[in-house]
């Protein structure tokens, strides 16, 4: 293939190929022409454009197939538009000459085809530069049509548009002839050629002045006609032109002198008029009243008003949403108008009313809906009220008239039904669509929405008043504060009309409705309700017997609230199942005998009543099978069995009865059927085996002699037919945009569809997907697709004997019908036994013995031969499902041969389709193809029939049949893909394109052969890269097919290349493709665009943009696609796509690509992608009326700007997003917070004011969030200020996450502030709409979190600041002081618990953070300032601040403490195990109410951890001191405390001592956080766990609560085996920390309680018997420590629980294995390091808690742990430090070594030999590092060393062996090359020396003093090089001069003696101190000032001294005075230069 990307044809290559190669070759060679055309040079292109022509031109003869014919064209028309034009003409001659050829033969139509098409395209290129030849081209082409078969009429069509687009005005002296052949083409009977004549004529409209003038109304009258019979393509074709030409006579200004003399403007009257025509007469003309139009028979064909219908849509959407804004009134009064009572006709039966209704419904929905923004909805709706309210009054007129004479018949009044329900459904719709944006039209009183729908409750027509509870239910999920009003409203009306029938049924329909929208509204309806509508119920159908006016309706009402009561859950439910259970049982006979009794009585009215009540009862139960399961025990299920026998009894009878009383009970009767079959089809089988056989009687007869002559295949078939299958059978049955009114045409002449009145039960029913009303078919339909599911129950679980009965009686039945009878019979049975089949395949059952498999064939078979289309992909279905139950390989063989067989035989189109796609099916549920004979077979036999040119049916199903083969045989197939890919490039290249199922299955081909290939399509063989160019060939082909269905295969195609073979696809062209279709009108290829995004921008997000951009810069005049993306890139027109589709599944996956596009662009295009958000959220302000931002800031011009913008009207240019929709809003913010979360893990760049400036500087294009924070704010509060509450709760969080992540930014222009500082007005703005009382709990909720969070942050330290924020809470805190009484009763109670939990952890949360900041001030500090310059005025701030905020806190903490206590303890009660359920209070908690307990426990979960700790901080801080006075009567509303609870009033004391209140809260507190963390739950927020910890750790903070854990020590132990094992499961080393520092506290607490204990115990036995005091602590006298009684073992299980995890090495068992024997050194992390040394700190206190004896079994574990943590960590650091782990095990091992125990009688002499093995253990260490010497580290040993000689008693070191080894060590260190060990050495001797105790000190001095002296007079010679010698050298004079003060008296001479002559050497005389080097200086003044103070300390051995030194005399004498003089030089400088201290006086002393 390569050879073919040439300029020329390489005819060499070309000459070699096969025949179908050739074709390939062309094409592939055509393509890249067109590719390289335009970018050739004009040059090169002159140079071949001879050759070119020729070769061009010889391919027409070729008879080029349809894609090549097309690529030739366009490559001609490029190639003269580039080149030369001059030898164009001879070419236009050559293709008119091929077109005028007498040859009519098949084998040379193609090459008269490519002529016509070249034409076109020439024409289209190169226009007017053509001159005159065009007319006679025209007439040649017209004249060929004349006999054209339909390929070349389809072709002509097309090309005469391409000429007419070429040449514009010039073409007009043609016009006329154009028209009519396209008029008769427009009612060809091929569909492409209408199609193709549609886009001609719409070509036409631009120029031809008379198609919208003169001769409007015959092209209206000639588009009705095409309506008739047409397809889904031709009305979607013709309908765009019909509403284009008529926008455009309206529209139209120019009118040509020629036509004005009879022309006059048309107005709107009579476009609608001429639309409304073909609405409601169809296209049989305007006068032509022929006779049985007279006779008012005739009915307009549906297809003519589905077509009409989509062309009012069409002439809206070309005119524009503001046309429709301007026109509505008049727009919607001709809409309605279509059915109201003027035209009869259009509504003479239901089933024509339900049809226009639809189409009505389907306009208002697709204009109203699609094209308007929120602004002009709320117009509409408001336009819609006044229409409801005019009918309103004629149907109060009629029926209040009392004069018989001028009384309208009520015929009129139930006419004018139909415009009520299309008005009321599209009032419910338009604000169901608004949600709660339309907040403000509900409270507009002059309009009076809610009055108008529910006046016409009581409507004479059910189906009105049906449709009115519709639309209330609308309004309640829109906005659900609503439901309650309306739910009592209703209620209320209900029962003060008791006596009005239609009251009765309107009202119950509405409470009904009300009820099915309460699972839509999260916040839920008062628990209350349930039991007022129970109640209401009861009555109704007690009473029902009372009046026989209305005692059917009182029976319907009754049943029906019941049911929809069900749909509330059991939380609901539960309450009233015995009442309900009750009325179940009653309304069945009890017994046989009973039933028997009741026939031979009543008439047809009562029996009316009687089956009515129970099909409603059967109704409820089904309801509460299918909301409650959770209720369905199996008591329940015992006391629901009795009445069914009975039911089913009844069923059997009905036939009998039926004939008793006559045909008023047919519906009735039908009606119970049903309700009966779907409630059995929903119990389990087991609970009715009993009625198998009797209910299966009924189920045949009702399959077998339906009622209905109708075809029900449309409904009872497509869920039976695989969904793959499907495609085959048109657009019909796929998703399209008009589905809605579309489905009609599909249901066959007899039925319309569903509607509401069918089954008023449905209006509380949950919404089939893509429905906006439920359609319930009639019930004769719906009782065969109830009977159908039962069937398939019943049948998979009956006997098989049973079984073979069954089918061989439904095999009879099918035999004895005949004719479309038969047919209806087939499909019925075919449907049951399928549904049969797919049960018995899920629970893996057998279908039976042979009999029964032949039986079951015999029924499939002959369906797979049915004539319907529908049937044949059900039977295959069902054949498929029959192979997977049988599973059986001979069986499925056999299924196979049969299909082979016929196949090879049958010529019928209808046995071939139906066998072809058996054998792809046949397979689907066996695992796929294992068996290469039968796959051989299948592929020969299919690839035959994919090439029977005959009939396009048979093709279409062989190929797809093959595509199913290709996926079921997986790598099997690899052998046939070249032949397959082969065949089915040969048909792309051939079918022609009318055809176009066939190339939609060639595409499904073409996917599953990629499927097949998958990664290996990345190969680089050659047999690989062929298959890979053919794949992509395939792809070409498809894209240019011009039906879009096809297009969208290609796309999938190119969607799946690219995953497996990424760099092989052509992206840019891909994404071209994409960008064009992105708006097609067909749903499928815009699914299919999205779709293939979606899997780019998960790799290539950023490419995809720049192609897409680049793109529209190129603008090629064929690429212009409908969203603005030159502007707002691609993202922005796909956030525009998101705010016009309808569409679910594709808005969700915009959403994706937009989510994608974000993760990975954001941070790169971050203006970008903030101004799309903020343009999406800014549309809205025009919209709302904006909280005001704060005055303070109005006067700053910039800000007033900002807010003018909010309320100004953006000019429409300026804005590409008009209008967006709440839900668009909502994504753009929820855009925002993953921007600023993508930018946390970019960088701190983008939180840091400072370094973003610097960066921006020095490169412009980088951008940083920081420097939008205004922006990010202003979205915020947009958003937060809106009239939508899902957008409020966005923009509260946005803000919430822009203060968490903002507040600790410094404002570089103002140090010590910070960046938000500026924006307080803005957030006290944003958050105060919120708080006002109508506003919905969960906004509130959400503001407090922002509230509390904004206060917490210290953003803001003026308290006059905080106020404002901080009142919103106060008042909310006074709304939850009144309690549960004065809640709302707007919604569920549960909401009043969620807001108080927000309201109380809001104010926890801000007294933590006040309490924390005055604890530590500097650390507050920190935390919101980094500011180092000016430190101390911020300081004083913040500390200010922290106590100001304590100060607002604290006026309110009294009542905050109580509600906190309050909420802790229910919170305590909720967390009980089930089994203690019966002892929670009866009424509830303090905040929440017993019967929502279920609902209220997620918000207690997710606030009480705050407030645990908040409560623990107030305890704390009262010291447990203050007792409320009244805390033992009153709690709140009620004391329900802990211990109060389970007790009777009785026994209760009647006040509490202030001891009990405490204990209570304090084991409530603990309880609550031991429960916790005890088993946190996976997901348990780590907030919640540290709030837990902190909270514990406040506790035992103040001695109260210390001393109740230390005096119970099985609590204490509890609770540190909760710690460690919290320890345990939790990594974290921030809970670990936590956890020790409680654990520390506790202990803590335990010494105090021994030493409390030891202390009373001394002074109550005296001083004198002190031998027998008994012993505290634990280890008693014994020393044993009981594990899991012992506080000490649980302490030290938990240490060493922490030290093993961070130094496996301490672990003995471990250090015997070579893992661990390596003795490298780890060095810890530094959390791992602080996590150490809080444990060693724990561990040196434990012996404090020990008794004596106690204490010695422990010390060996606490040393070995202490001394094995020194051994692991001593590591050297750089700058000399001691590693943290090291410096808190000295500091241990000191705390241990000066323990009282160590000297303790009783264990003193243990205590010393465990510390001396210790010392050894020291000492050793230092021995075993042999090789390793260069990585411990000496100084931290000997520090140990020094720690032992220092702090512990003498007799542990004084021992001649260990004090040896001792001072070696330090000799050895002495002599170290390292001055930094030295001068260590150096300080750790000095402590040493001067250790009071003289027999520790003295072997020291004696053995180490000399060795000092002497290294110090080495000195004298080399003197010290750098700082660290200088240091060392110092610290060993200090060491020496401290010797000399502690020495005795006779030997101090001798000391200073030394001391002197060394200080003196050390001294410089002038000459050299100028030269020497600083330390050589640093020395000398050091020296010189110790002599100075030695001198005059020891004066006599001085003077001494000097005498006998004449050289040191004078030594000293000169640097004495060198020192003077320079003193005096350095005074004489200062008091010139008074200081830099003073700068600022400086600046002043000028003058």
């Amino acid at each position: 293939m390569e050879l073919a990307h040439s300029l020329l044809l390489n005819e060499e290559a070309y000459n070699q190929l096969g025949e179908f190669q050739k074709a390939e070759f062309i094409f592939e060679w055509l393509q890249f022409l067109e590719k390289l055309l335009p970018v050739t040079s004009r040059a090169d292109i002159r140079e071949n454009q001879k050759k070119l022509v020729e070769q061009l031109t010889s391919l027409l003869n070729n008879s080029p197939g349809p894609p090549t014919r097309r690529l030739v064209a366009k490559n001609l028309a490029v190639l003269y538009s580039t080149g030369d034009t001059f030898s164009v003409y001879q070419t236009i001659d050559k293709c008119n000459e091929l077109i005028r050829s007498k040859d009519d033969s098949p084998s040379y139509l193609p090459t008269k085809l490519a002529a016509v098409v070249c034409l076109g395209y020439l024409y289209k290129k190169l226009g007017r530069i053509l001159g005159n030849s065009f007319t006679d081209t025209v007439g040649n082409v017209l004249k060929a049509m004349k006999n054209a078969e339909s390929q070349g009429r389809y072709e002509i069509m097309l090309s005469l548009q391409n000429i007419l687009n070429g040449l514009g005005a010039a073409a007009i002296p043609c016009h006329r002839d154009i028209y009519k052949a396209a008029r008769s083409c427009l009612t060809d009977r091929s569909m492409a050629v209408r199609c193709a004549a549609a886009k001609c004529l719409l070509e036409l409209q631009n120029e031809a002045v008379f198609m919208w003038s003169t001769d409007l109304d015959s092209v209206v009258t000639l588009c009705f006609k095409s309506f008739e019979g047409s397809n889904y393509d031709v009305r979607l074709a013709v309908s765009k032109l019909l509403g284009t030409v008529l926008a455009r006579a309206l529209t139209s200004k120019q009118i040509t002198a020629s036509t004005r003399h009879n022309f006059r403007r048309i107005c709107l009257e009579e476009v609608m008029e001429l639309l409304g025509t073909g609405f409601l007469r169809g296209s049989c003309g305007f006068l032509r009243a022929s006779g049985d139009m007279l006779k008012g028979t005739s009915s307009v064909s549906r297809d003519v008003r589905v077509g009409v219908t989509q062309a009012y849509v069409v002439f809206v959407s070309t005119l524009g949403a503001q046309w429709l804004e301007r026109n509505f009134s008049a727009f919607l009064s001709h809409i309605l108008d279509l059915v109201s009572p003027s035209h009869p006709k259009a509504i003479q039966s239901q089933m024509d009313a339900i049809g226009c209704r639809r189409c009505v419904s389907f306009i208002l929905r697709a204009t109203v809906g699609g094209l308007l923004g929120e602004k002009a909805q709320i117009a509409a709706a408001k336009e819609i009220c006044q229409a409801i309210w005019k009918l309103k009054k004629v149907v109060d007129a009629a029926i209040s008239d009392s004069n018989l004479e001028t009384r309208i018949s009520t015929t009129d009044v139930t006419a004018s039904q139909h415009v009520l329900v299309c008005a009321l459904q599209e009032l419910g719709s338009l604000i169901q669509g608004l949600g709660t944006t339309a907040g403000p039209l509900l409270q507009d009183s002059s309009t009076g929405v809610l009055e108008a729908v529910i006046s016409v409750i009581l409507h004479p027509s059910i189906s009105v008043r049906l449709t009115a509870a519709w639309c209330l239910r609308c309004i309640a999920v829109a906005l659900p504060s609503y439901v309650s009003l309306l739910l009592d409203r209703c209620i209320e009306r209900l029962s003060a009309l008791k006596t009005s029938p239609e009251a009765i049924t309107g009202y119950s329909f509405a409470v009904a409705a009300l009820l099915g929208a309460v699972k839509y509204c999260p916040l839920g309806i008062p628990h209350g309700k349930g039991k007022v509508i129970m109640t209401v119920a009861e009555d109704l159908l007690c009473s029902a017997s009372q009046n026989s006016r209305i005692s059917l309706q009182r029976t319907q009402a009754g049943w029906l609230l019941i049911s929809a009561l069900m749909t509330l859950g059991p939380a609901v439910v539960q309450h009233h199942l015995p009442r309900m259970l009750l009325l179940w049982k009653c309304i069945f006979p009890s017994s046989p005998k009973d039933l028997e009794i009741e026939k031979t009585r009543g008439d047809s009215f009562t029996w009316q009543v009687t089956l009515e009540g129970r099909a409603g009862a059967l109704c409820a139960i089904k309801s509460f099978v299918s909301h409650c399961a959770g209720l369905l025990t199996d008591e329940v299920v015992q006391r629901l069995l009795p009445p069914l026998p009975s039911a089913v009894d009844l069923l059997t009878q009905l036939s009998s009865i039926y004939k008793s009383y006559g045909n008023s009970l047919k519906t009735p009767s039908t009606v119970y059927r049903h309700k009966l079959y779907e409630l059995l089809a929903v119990l389990p089988p087991k609970t009715y085996e009993g009625s198998f056989s009797a209910v299966l009687k009924e189920l045949v007869a009702d399959l077998t002699v339906p009622d209905s002559q109708i075809d029900a295949s449309t409904f009872l078939l497509p869920p039976l037919c695989h969904e793959n299958d499907l495609l085959l059978l048109g657009p019909l049955l796929q998703e399209t945009d008009h589905r809605f009114i579309e489905e009609q045409l599909l249901l066959g002449n007899s039925i319309a569809g569903g509607s509401l009145e069918y089954d008023p039960y449905s209006v509380y029913e949950k919404v089939a997907k893509g429905d906006s009303v439920p359609k319930p078919l009639p019930p004769v339909l719906s009782v065969i697709s109830a009977a159908t599911r039962l069937f398939g129950v019943i049948f998979s679980h009956v006997a098989e004997s049973h079984r073979l009965q069954v089918l061989e009686q439904l095999l009879n039945s099918i035999k004895q019908t005949k004719g479309s009878r038969q047919q209806i019979v087939h499909l019925n049975v075919v449907s049951a036994f399928s549904i049969s089949l797919k049960h018995l395949a899920n629970c893996k059952g057998n279908l039976g013995p042979e009999e029964v498999r032949r039986s079951a064939l015999t029924l499939v078979m002959g369906a797979l031969e049915s004539n319907n289309p529908l049937l044949r992909c059900a039977a295959a279905e069902c054949l498929a499902r029959l192979a997977q139950v049988v599973s059986d390989s001979a069986f499925t063989a056999g299924l196979a041969q049969v299909s082979f067989d016929k196949l090879k035989s049958a010529r019928d189109v209808v046995s071939r389709t139906g066998h072809s796609l058996a054998l792809g099916c046949l397979y689907r549920y066996l695992g796929g193809i294992g068996s290469t004979q039968h796959l051989n077979a299948c592929v020969g036999i299919l690839y035959t029939l994919s090439q029977d040119s005959t009939s396009p049916d048979v093709q279409a199903w062989a190929l797809h049949s093959l595509s199913l083969v290709v996926d079921l045989a997986g790598p099997l197939y690899h052998v046939h893909v070249e032949p397959t890919l082969s065949l089915v490039l040969m048909l792309l290249l051939t079918v022609p394109p009318a055809y176009a199922e066939v190339h939609q299955s060639l595409g499904r081909c073409l996917n599953a052969l990629i499927t097949t290939l998958g990664p290996e399509l990345q190969g680089s063989s050659t047999s690989v890269s062929a298959l890979r160019t053919s794949c992509l060939l395939g792809c070409a082909v498809m894209q240019d097919n011009p039906d879009c269905l096809v297009q969208a295969q290609a796309i999938s195609c190119l969607q799946q290349l690219h995953m497996f073979a990424p760099r092989h696809v052509n992206l840019s062209s891909l994404v071209s493709c994409l960008c064009v279709n992105l708006c097609s009108s067909y749903l499928l290829l815009r699914r299919a665009v999205v779709a293939c995004l979606r899997q780019l921008v998960q790799r290539e997000a950023a490419e995809v943009s720049e192609y897409a951009v680049a793109l529209v810069k190129e603008s090629r005049e064929d690429f212009t696609p409908d969203v603005n993306i030159r502007e707002i890139g691609l993202e922005g027109a796909l956030l525009g796509l998101l705010d016009k589709e309808l569409d679910q599944r594709l808005c969700q996956d915009i959403k994706e690509i937009l989510t994608h596009m974000l993760t990975s662009m954001a941070v790169e295009k971050l203006s970008f992608w903030l101004k799309l958000c903020k343009d999406v959220l800014a549309a809205s302000a025009d919209f709302n009326t904006v909280a005001s931002v704060d005055t303070t800031q109005e006067e700053e011009a910039a800000k007033a700007d900002d807010a003018s913008v909010l309320t100004s009207d953006l000019d429409e240019r300026f804005h590409p997003f008009s209008n967006p929709r709440w839900s668009t809003r909502v994504f753009a913010a929820e855009c925002v917070c993953k921007i600023i979360s993508q930018c946390e893990n970019a960088g701190s760049a983008h939180f840091d004011v400072t370094l973003a400036q610097e960066r921006k500087q020095r490169d412009s294009r980088d951008d940083f969030l920081v420097l939008h924070l205004a922006d990010l704010i202003r979205m915020a509060f947009m958003a937060a200020t809106d009239h939508s509450d899902q957008l409020r709760l966005s923009g509260l969080q946005t803000l919430q996450i822009v203060v968490r992540k903002f507040a600790a930014v410094p404002e570089p222009e103002f140090p010590g502030h910070v960046i938000l500082e500026q924006y307080q007005a803005n957030v006290g703005a944003a958050l105060r709409p919120a708080f006002a009382p109508e506003t919905p709990p969960d906004v509130t909720a959400k503001a407090c979190q922002v509230c509390s969070a904004w206060i917490a942050s210290g953003v803001v330290s003026d308290l006059n600041d905080l106020r404002r924020v901080h009142q919103l809470l106060v008042s909310s805190l006074i709304k939850v002081q009144a309690g549960k009484e004065a809640q709302s009763q707007q919604y569920n109670e549960s909401t009043s618990t969620m807001e108080i939990l927000a309201v109380l952890k809001a104010w926890a949360e801000v007294y933590i953070v006040a309490v924390e900041k005055q604890k530590n001030p500097s650390d507050a500090h920190s935390h919101c300032l980094k500011v180092a310059n000016s430190a101390e005025e911020s300081y004083r701030d913040v500390t200010s601040s922290a106590g100001g905020l304590l100060d607002l806190v604290q006026a309110d903490l009294g009542t905050l403490s109580k509600l906190w206590l309050a909420a802790l303890q229910d919170f305590a009660l909720l967390t009980l195990p089930s089994e203690y359920a019966s002892q929670l209070p009866t009424e509830g908690g303090t905040f929440y109410t017993a019967e929502t307990i279920e609902n209220a426990r997620p918000h207690y979960y997710n606030s009480w951890a705050l407030i645990l700790y908040a409560t623990a901080l107030w305890l704390t801080s009262t010291g447990f001191i203050v007792v409320d006075p009244d805390e033992g009567l009153t709690n709140l509303s009620r004391p329900v405390t802990p211990t109060t609870m389970c007790q009777d009033s009785s026994t209760r004391p009647l006040v509490k001592s202030p001891e009990d209140v405490n204990t209570d809260r304090f084991h409530l507190l603990l309880g609550i956080s031991v429960e916790f963390l005890c088993s946190p739950r996976s997901d348990a927020a780590m907030e919640n766990i540290i709030a837990c910890l902190h909270a514990l750790q406040a506790l035992f903070d103040v001695p109260w609560p210390r001393s109740k854990i230390g005096g119970d020590q099985e609590l204490g132990v509890e609770l540190l085996n909760v710690l460690h094992r919290l320890i345990l499961t939790r990594e974290s080393p921030d809970i670990q920390l936590a956890a020790l520092e409680v654990v520390q506290l506790i202990l803590f607490a335990a010494q105090e309680h021994v030493k409390e204990k030891r202390r009373s115990a001394e002074v109550d036995d005296g001083a004198a018997e002190k031998e027998t005091l008994p012993e505290f602590g634990e280890g008693k006298d014994t020393g044993g420590l009981v594990p899991g009684k012992s506080l000490v073992f649980a302490t030290l299980e938990l240490c060493v629980c922490i030290l093993v995890r961070q130094l496996p090495q301490l672990n003995p068992k471990l250090t015997c294995s070579p893992a661990v024997q390596s003795g490298k050194h780890l060095l810890l992390s530094e959390d791992g390091s602080r996590l150490v040394a809080a444990a060693l700190v724990i561990l040196s206190d434990v012996p404090a808690i020990c008794s004596p004896e106690g204490s010695i079994s422990v010390l060996p574990t606490i040393l070995y742990l202490i001394i094995g943590v020194l051994k692991e960590t001593a590591v050297k650091l750089q700058d000399g430090r001691l590693p943290l782990t090291v410096a808190a095990s000295l500091q241990a091992l000191k705390g241990l070594l000066s323990s009282p125990m160590a000297r303790a009688e009783k264990s003193r002499t243990a205590w010393t030999d465990l510390l001396r093995s210790a010392l050894v253990t020291v000492l050793d260490c230092w021995d075993q590092i042999d090789g390793l010497l260069q990585e411990r580290d000496e100084v931290s040993l000997l520090t140990a060393i020094t720690v032992f000689v220092m702090s512990a008693s003498p007799e542990v070191t004084t021992i001649e062996c260990l004090q040896k080894r001792c001072i070696e060590k330090f000799k050895i260190t002495l002599d170290s090359k390292d001055p930094l060990v030295q001068y260590k050495c150096y300080q750790l001797l000095h402590s040493i020396f001067q250790l009071p105790n003289k027999t520790v000190s003295y072997p020291y001095i004696h053995s180490l003093a000399p060795s000092i002296v002497r290294k110090l007079q080495e000195t004298e010679k080399a003197k010290p090089e750098n700082a660290a010698e200088l240091q060392v050298i110092q610290e060993g004079i200090k060491v020496i001069t401290a010797l000399t003060a502690t020495a005795e008296e006779k030997h101090r001479a001798h000391l200073v003696a030394c001391l002197l002559p060394l200080l003196i050497s050390f001294l410089l005389d002038e000459n050299a101190l100028v030269s020497a080097t600083n330390s050589a200086k640093n020395l000398h003044e050091f020296a010189l000032q110790n002599l100075m103070q030695i001198g005059p300390q020891y004066s006599s051995v001085f003077k001494k001294l000097m005498a006998s030194s004449p050289t040191m005399k004078a030594r000293l004498e000169s640097a004495v005075k060198g020192n003077q003089e320079s003193m005096k030089v350095k005074t004489a400088k200062h008091a010139k230069n008074p200081g830099k201290s003073s700068s600022i006086q400086l600046k002043t002393n000028f003058l």
